[in-house]
């Protein structure tokens, strides 16, 4: 275990309705997705916790009682997990700018919680700390970077621009969906003029505002019932290395 989360706060955007996998999940929250003996969600814990996380905050909307009850039943651990509940779906932006006040510290690791990525994150809080940037953004190298969106790196590791979804885009580099976030990133999106933390946050600073932290480590995306069908021979493969 590594202590690079031990005086970071971890806030996890857990809130969606899971709309593209209600067919296979029924009305469990997608971050309960069940994979192999467990559910996502102790996956996510677990990874937190093997960087020495103290504190995870939980944004949830949609049957955030299914995850309460969850945690409620989940055996105590090293970190403490708090839930805030959003009154209504308010978007990544509004999720973050409503339990902003739950998150202590600064940087503040941020992530979408149906996004996992096997990358070293005390290296991706070092590398934030060396940027001297108001937000560091984990980008994953991925065969088919259509689906999400390219993101175009400066020689100096920042973002110049997040491009449009291409189904014809090929490899690429993308926003992986995990980030460090300053009190300045913060700031902006209090004053954001809409709900996406992507479209009317990220897309509105001027171009290399963020800091790229890219890694080729495994990803996966477990928002479609392919890529959670895919789900358990991903964490094997991230526990394993094979």
């Amino acid at each position: 275990m590594t202590d690079g989360l031990k005086d970071i706060e971890v806030l996890v955007l857990a809130g969606g309705l899971g709309t593209r996998i209600r067919g296979v999940l029924g009305q469990t929250p997608k971050v309960l997705a069940p994979i192999g003996d467990k559910a996502y969600l102790d996956y996510l814990l677990e990874w937190f916790e093997s960087f020495g996380a103290r504190r995870v905050v939980l944004a949830l909307g949609y049957r955030a009682e299914a995850v309460q009850a969850h945690l409620a039943a989940r055996p105590v651990s090293q970190a403490e997990v708090v839930c805030v509940v959003e009154p209504e779906p308010l978007g990544t932006a509004g999720a973050i700018a409503f339990a902003r006040r739950q998150v202590h510290g600064s940087p503040v690791l941020v992530m979408n919680g149906d996004s996992f990525i096997g990358a070293d994150l005390s290296a991706f809080v070092a590398a934030h700390r060396t940027a001297g940037a108001s937000a560091s953004v984990l980008c994953a190298t991925v065969p088919d970077a259509g689906r999400f969106g390219r993101v175009e790196v400066s020689p100096q590791g920042r973002i110049l621009r997040f491009a449009e979804k291409d189904p014809n885009a090929g490899p690429g580099m993308i926003n992986a969906g995990i980030y460090l976030f300053e009190d300045a990133l913060f700031q902006a999106i209090a004053e954001a003029q809409g709900p996406s933390l992507e479209k009317d946050v990220f897309e509105a600073l001027p171009p290399g505002t963020l800091a790229a932290f890219p890694t080729d480590a495994p990803f996966i995306d477990i928002g479609t019932p392919e890529s959670l069908e895919r789900a358990e021979a991903f964490f094997k493969l991230v526990r394993t290395g094979r």
